[in-house]
């Protein structure tokens, strides 16, 4: 993978004012590590954005600070907006490349399984990514998992089954599951989980299973109210 420069300013922006930053088409960021001061910095929004597709977490990329040296940082943190999902700040570690580093690395998922396109099964994936340690020079951009080989339903995948470059230790569990494919669900249990799931609607929801609230009528509130104003009527 070749080398990803990240072009950044400093920031003299800070506090409320950050929020005019953003309008301008600019995040907020910092980068901090390695023995070092903290540096308070802006991005361009859409540039960053493509940058942080390819590196994501887990890939070396090159940040240079207005016309200042290249430094190698890993993005550690990136907070968005949970309403559109747009990144407000993002926070870049300092490398160094002497030392050994711990950080997740992305398992991509690769090939077809026959257990799931012949026979129906589920993919089960039950982590998608691992912890490894090496020399920020050997860190893989992600780690390949060949699920060609779950061809049944008693196939699995485990830590211990998957390669890695060679200066790279993995420190997750070796017997850990990755992932199996889960047989399809029969007739009976179908039929059972409808049944569980009729039994979860609450007594007194109407027709959709929705609960009526305060003040809304329930079925048949309605010719109960009319029977008992006739009722009163003869009174």
């Amino acid at each position: 993978m070749d080398k990803i420069v990240i072009s950044a300013k400093t920031r003299n922006l800070f506090g409320k004012k950050v929020a005019e930053l953003r309008t301008t088409g600019q995040i907020p960021a910092v980068v901090y590590g390695n023995s070092k001061d903290n540096a308070s910095i802006e991005l361009d929004a859409k540039e960053f954005g493509k940058v942080f597709s390819q590196v994501g977490h887990s890939a070396l990329a090159e940040l240079k600070i207005d016309d200042g040296a290249v430094e190698n940082v890993l993005v550690h943190d990136v907070s968005t907006n949970p309403i559109t999902s747009e990144i407000n700040h993002v926070d870049f570690y300092r490398i160094n490349m002497k030392k050994t580093i711990r950080t997740e690395i992305p398992l991509h998922f690769i090939g077809e399984s026959p257990a799931v396109f012949q026979q129906e099964g589920s993919l089960f994936k039950n982590i998608e990514e691992v912890e490894v340690e090496t020399l920020p020079a050997n860190l893989p951009p992600h780690i390949e998992v060949d699920i060609s080989v779950l061809d049944d339903f008693s196939k699995t995948i485990h830590v211990s089954d998957i390669k890695v470059p060679d200066g790279v230790e993995l420190l997750a569990e070796l017997d850990q599951l990755i992932c199996k494919v889960d047989p399809p669900r029969s007739e009976e249990e179908m039929a059972a989980l409808d049944e569980e799931i009729g039994d979860a609607i609450p007594e007194g929801a109407n027709e959709e299973g929705e609960e009526a609230t305060e003040g809304e009528a329930k079925p048949g509130d309605e010719a109960k109210a009319e029977t008992e104003s006739k009722d009163k009527d003869k009174e």
